[in-house]
């Protein structure tokens, strides 16, 4: 398996986003492990905690990766005012959130751009 990072992880205004790689097309069981602790150390350095997920190259994720995300998003508890958003999901993948009712603890966002604009107007 290749040692390249799953994730691209750049910053825009205060907004710390991590772009999911051609490596996170499918999120299956052999790359959680992986990329949660890249995850986890990308939320953990995050301030402020504000965190975007750009999963527009990924096209399926099970419930494996919905428990990473859980264990991503308690991490992120520990700081004040903490704020995790997912945008570019495929239809199926929003579809899990949505049926899971996980879009009313994180929100999602069809684009980048409308995401990292509804996080520059979130109040102080």
């Amino acid at each position: 398996m290749s040692d390249a990072p799953f994730l691209n992880v750049v910053t825009e205004g205060d907004v710390t986003v991590a772009e999911f790689g051609p490596r996170c097309k499918l999120i299956e069981e052999p790359i959680l492990e992986a990329l949660g602790r890249e995850l986890a150390t990308v939320t953990a350095a995050a301030d402020p905690p504000l965190v975007l997920l750009d999963l527009t190259q990924t096209t399926f994720f099970g419930s494996g990766f919905l428990e990473t995300l859980f264990r991503v998003w308690k991490g992120m508890q520990s700081k004040p005012r903490p704020q995790l958003c997912l945008c570019g999901l495929h239809p199926y993948c929003r579809e899990v959130l949505e049926i899971t009712h996980l879009d009313k603890m994180w929100p999602l966002y069809a684009s980048r751009a409308e995401a990292l604009a509804a996080l520059a107007s979130r109040p102080d």
